[in-house]
């Protein structure tokens, strides 16, 4: 096991999660659940590129849309493409079958006036309701494989609440024991990306996958979406600018600004873009994005999709970064430098003093007095940990390069724990609670108890209904042979 000694037997956390009740499912078989289909659409575990609805329009997925777990319809704020029509905000509804929109009196309830679209699981006779997409053609995997992904695929974040009834045995087992089962668990979690990633290569490409990887991952929750569209849009010939590669970007996301800005550095640089986007726009007019895809309010500076496309162009008009990164695998730090600072360096596009983003968070901030990196160390570690690691280790799984597994490996078990947030709080005060836990300062601690979060916590609910994972943890050596009868004692 990487990341020190283990003390359990290799192995035991894959076992966990396998003996789960498990869905018998078949390409061939029964229709999926649709708690499965929604998973499948909320992740857009799809090959994107071929969506068509049954009367023969291709989809374009700007944005799935909000889950939503009231009443309504299941994806609220969708923004879709149908055929050559102009981008539509509205609603998707799910169904396993085409006559789940009759049958659940949809078609009749003011509810879904909005939905725009009705996803199905396969085809059938059509109705007169909304457009219908079926699934079952356009997955990115064989179902059969995406099974284990999909009897954990994510929920929503726990709601406060009682101790897990998994508290009292973790209580009683040593850290160290404790660390081995959250590396076990970080291991599944960077198989089960790097197979996300695995999946979208064989239809877009490498280079292609890992774009979309680090373009969604600089839009954070609220954003991922729309810079994902833009990465599959951007797929052109080497050798632009970064002045045009910034200007497609910016144009093709709706965000450059329509007036000129109040600062005469930023009004400089609009009109620049402006000059560029307009010979380009023409080619892309009918796949700009609309304002409703994007969430502005509440985000800090550093954070705007302005600046998080001017750094996407830069590495995209430099061209390189992929191998630069498989390149940083192999490279050995020198002296204090590790393997963070390594890839915050890859990362970074060189200073210039004279960019405009060298000083301005935004168009409409004003002028800093101290240079400005467009990425930090936490924002580097978060790609490296969701991006660049998964990303590595399934393109060396794919080639059958075992040393290559062995370094993604190495480096993710004693990558630094990145930023705190509430899920993991709460994770951790829920499985937790009691006497102070030393966790292990990593961010593999962190992804495993993620992972330990999705594989038995939010099936469980928060009342841990039929979860295992308290037995399983009773059963190791040095765990209390007794399960308390309420979670509370």
């Amino acid at each position: 096991m990487n990341g020190g000694m283990a003390i359990l037997r290799a192995g035991i956390y894959e076992e966990w999660r396998a003996v789960r009740p498990s869905f018998a499912c078949r390409d061939s078989a029964d229709p999926p659940p649709e708690r499965w289909l929604q998973q499948v659409w909320r992740h857009q575990r799809l090959r994107r590129d071929q969506l068509m609805t049954l009367d023969g329009r291709t989809v374009r997925v700007l944005h799935p849309g909000f889950w939503n777990r009231e009443a309504g319809p299941d994806f609220r704020q969708a923004v879709l493409q149908l055929g050559d029509g102009p981008a539509v905000t509205g609603d998707v509804e799910l169904d396993v079958t085409v006559s789940g929109w009759r049958g659940h009196h949809h078609a009749t309830n003011p509810a879904y006036a909005r939905v725009i679209l009705h996803v199905v699981w396969d085809a059938g006779p059509r109705e007169l309701a909304p457009p219908v997409l079926a699934l079952q053609p356009h997955l990115d995997a064989p179902l059969a494989e995406l099974v284990p992904w999909l009897e954990t695929a994510a929920g929503s974040i726990l709601s406060p609440g009682m101790l897990g009834k998994c508290c009292a045995p973790l209580r009683h087992i040593a850290d160290e024991v404790v660390a081995d089962i959250l590396n076990q668990a970080a291991k599944e979690r960077l198989r089960r990306k790097a197979s996300e990633f695995a999946a979208r290569a064989r239809h877009a490409g490498w280079e292609q996958t890992l774009w979309e990887g680090l373009l969604a991952a600089l839009g954070y929750k609220h954003n991922a979406w729309p810079m994902r569209r833009l990465a599959e849009l951007c797929v052109a010939p080497a050798g632009e600018s970064v002045l045009e590669w910034e200007a497609r970007l910016l144009g093709l996301a709706g965000l450059l600004p329509s007036q000129p800005p109040i600062h005469l550095l930023a009004a400089q640089r609009v009109k620049r873009l402006w000059e560029a986007w307009w010979r380009d726009r023409e080619r892309w007019v009918d796949q700009i994005l609309p304002a409703t895809v994007w969430r502005l309010s509440g985000l800090r500076p550093a954070n705007h999709p302005q600046r998080r496309l001017a750094l996407a162009a830069r590495w995209l008009a430099e061209g390189t970064l992929p191998k630069r990164l498989a390149d940083w695998l192999t490279t050995e730090p020198v002296g204090n430098q590790g393997p963070a600072s390594l890839l915050l360096e890859q990362l970074q596009p060189a200073p210039d003093p004279s960019d405009f983003w060298a000083q301005h968070w935004t168009f409409r901030s004003a002028a800093s007095p101290a240079p400005l990196p467009f990425l930090g160390p936490a924002r580097a570690s978060d790609l490296a940990v969701n991006v660049v690691l998964p990303w590595l280790w399934a393109r060396a799984s794919a080639g059958g390069n075992a040393s290559a597994l062995t370094r993604v490996e190495e480096r993710f078990f004693v990558w630094p724990s990145g930023q705190d947030n509430a899920l993991l709080r709460h994770a951790r005060a829920r499985l937790f609670a009691g006497p102070t836990r030393r966790l292990p300062r990593t961010a593999a601690a962190q992804q495993g108890l993620l992972q330990i979060i999705r594989d038995f916590c939010e099936p469980a609910g928060p009342l841990c209904s039929e979860c295992r994972f308290p037995k399983l943890v009773e059963a190791l050596p040095g765990a209390e042979s007794k399960i308390p009868a309420s979670p509370d004692t």
